[in-house]
C-alpha cells in the first residue's frame, strides 16, 4: 500500500478509522465529526488503507468524472465485496452480471415480475401487519430467482432456503452495514460459505430438471447451464450454481430497502399514492427516485490505479496510485442544500433532478442510481385498483413496520414505530417494475 501523501498533503483526521478495520459505533457519525474537524476534504488512513473523502460541490463532481480506468470504481466495488463474499465467487465466472439486460431477458423479466406480484398477493391475504422491508426484498428475490435459477427455485420451500442464502451472502452489507464486517473476516466468513454450499445444492435440482427434459429454458439461465456444458457433472454444476449466486447477487441492492421506504412515503402523502395508483407512472418513478435520494447510506468509492488530478475546487490534489478515493452519500443528499431534508418527488425530471442546481454536485450519481433502478429490479410499490368503488369491498389494513430499516438508520429521527394506514376498500398492492433498457 502506498506510503506516500497526496500533494499539496491534505488534512489528517487522526483517530478516525472505518469499521471493518477498528470498532466504529456509527461510521457515518464518525466520518461526519472527522468532516467537521477537518473540512470537506481529508485523509482517513485505516488498516493498510489510505482514503481520500471529499465532500465539496466541486470535489464530488470531479468523483463522479474520474475515468474508470485511472480511479476504477468497478474495482472498489470488488474490494468491498471480497470483504463480505467467499472468494471462490469471484473466480472462474463464465456468465457475468453484465448478462443481465439483453433485450430479449427483459421481456422474460417482466413475466417472472408479473408472477411473483400474483405470489405477493397472494401471500398478504386480504388483511394483516407485513414488514415492508421483507415484502420489498422477497419480492426482489422471487422475480430474480425465477429469472436466472432455474425451474422450481421461486418457489416453495426451494425458494424460502434460496432466500434465507441468499440474505446471508447479501453485499450490500459491505457497504451500507461495514460494522458488521470485522465479525465476518473472524468467522473467516463461516455462514457465507454455508449458504454458498446451500445454493449449489438447490440449484443443483435445478439443472436436474433441465437435464432431464422436464423443461426447456433459452433464458439466461440456460445461457448459464449451456457454458458449463463441457465440463465434468461435479464442476458443471458447482460453476452453474456459483454463476447464478453472483449473478443474484449483484442483482441485490440495497435498493429493495429504498424500496421499502419509497411505500412508507406514499402512505405517508395520501395523495401522491392515490395518484400512483391510479397509473401514473411518471409520478411513481419520481417517488421512487426521491425515497431512494433519502434513503442512502452506501459509501461510494474509487480505487485510483495510476496517479490522478484530483480537484476539490479550493485544491487541486495529485493522488498517489493504490489510494481510495471516496464520498459518503448521507452526508450530501439530504443536507447538501435547503430543502433536501424533505421529501419531494417533483424535483426529478425523468430520471434526473429537475434543478441540478438545487445539488449540483449529486447528479451524475443519482443518474447511476437512476440506472440501477430503473433496470435492476421492480422499483416502485404501488396500489392498483380492483373495485376501490365498489362499496361492498372490504377495507384493508396495512401495518408498516419501520422500526429497524435496513439501510436507513439516518432517517429514524423522523419515523419510528409503526406507521398504519387505512387503505381503501379492495386495494389490491402491486409492484410496478421500469425494467427497459435504459435510455439517458
Amino acid at each position: 500500500m502506498p506510503h506516500s501523501l497526496p500533494i499539496p498533503t491534505p488534512p489528517i483526521a487522526e483517530g478516525t478509522g472505518l469499521p471493518w478495520d477498528v470498532t466504529v459505533g456509527d461510521a457515518v457519525a464518525a466520518i461526519a465529526e472527522a468532516r467537521n474537524r477537518h473540512g470537506d476534504t481529508f485523509v482517513v488512513q485505516s488498516g493498510p488503507d489510505h482514503y481520500l473523502f471529499t465532500f465539496s460541490p466541486a470535489g464530488v463532481e470531479s468523483f463522479y468524472a474520474l475515468p474508470e480506468d485511472t480511479a476504477s470504481k468497478g474495482l472498489a466495488d470488488y474490494l468491498m465485496l471480497r470483504r463480505k463474499l467467499p472468494g471462490e465467487i469471484f473466480d472462474g465466472r463464465r456468465t457475468l452480471p453484465n448478462s443481465l439486460f439483453r433485450r430479449d431477458d427483459v421481456a422474460s423479466y417482466l413475466v417472472n415480475l408479473d408472477r411473483a406480484l400474483e405470489q405477493t398477493v397472494a401471500e398478504l391475504g386480504p388483511d394483516g401487519t407485513v414488514d415492508l422491508f421483507d415484502l420489498t426484498r422477497r419480492l426482489g428475490h422471487r422475480m430474480g430467482l425465477a429469472s436466472w435459477a432455474g425451474p422450481g427455485s421461486a418457489q416453495g420451500d426451494t425458494f424460502d432456503r434460496l432466500v434465507a442464502a441468499f440474505d446471508t451472502l447479501d453485499g450490500s452489507d459491505a457497504f451500507v452495514h461495514p460494522d458488521v464486517m470485522a465479525a465476518v473476516a473472524a468467522s473467516d466468513k463461516r455462514a457465507e460459505r454455508a449458504a454458498l454450499d446451500d445454493i449449489v445444492a438447490l440449484v443443483a435440482t435445478a439443472v436436474q430438471r433441465l437435464d432431464s427434459g422436464q423443461t426447456t429454458d433459452e433464458t439466461l439461465f440456460g445461457r448459464i447451464v449451456e457454458a458449463w456444458s463441457s465440463e465434468p457433472p461435479d464442476v458443471r454444476i458447482r460453476g452453474i450454481a456459483l454463476d447464478v449466486a453472483l449473478i443474484h447477487i449483484a442483482s441485490m441492492s440495497n435498493l429493495m430497502a429504498a424500496l421499502g421506504w419509497a411505500f412508507v412515503d406514499l402512505l405517508e402523502h395520501p395523495a401522491h399514492r392515490d395518484r400512483v395508483a391510479d397509473g401514473d407512472i411518471d409520478l411513481a418513478r419520481k417517488c421512487a427516485l426521491e425515497s431512494t435520494r433519502m434513503a442512502q447510506r452506501s459509501i461510494m468509492s474509487r480505487a485510483v490505479l495510476a496517479p490522478v488530478d484530483f480537484d476539490t475546487g479550493d485544491v487541486s490534489y495529485r493522488v498517489p496510485a493504490g489510494w481510495t478515493i471516496a464520498t459518503l452519500l448521507p452526508l450530501l443528499n439530504t443536507s447538501a442544500a435547503p430543502g433536501l431534508e424533505r421529501w419531494d418527488p417533483d424535483r426529478w425530471h425523468r430520471h434526473r433532478l429537475a434543478d441540478p442546481s438545487a445539488l449540483p454536485f449529486a447528479h451524475a450519481g443519482d443518474r447511476v442510481r437512476a440506472r440501477q433502478v430503473l433496470v435492476s429490479g421492480p422499483v416502485v410499490l404501488a396500489g392498483r385498483d380492483d373495485g376501490r368503488h365498489d362499496p361492498s369491498a372490504r377495507s384493508v389494513r396495512v401495518d408498516a413496520r419501520v422500526d429497524q430499516p435496513p439501510d436507513a438508520r439516518t432517517r429514524t429521527d423522523r419515523r419510528g414505530g409503526t406507521c398504519s394506514r387505512r387503505l381503501p376498500g379492495g386495494l389490491r398492492h402491486r409492484v410496478r417494475s421500469f425494467l427497459t433498457p435504459f435510455r439517458p
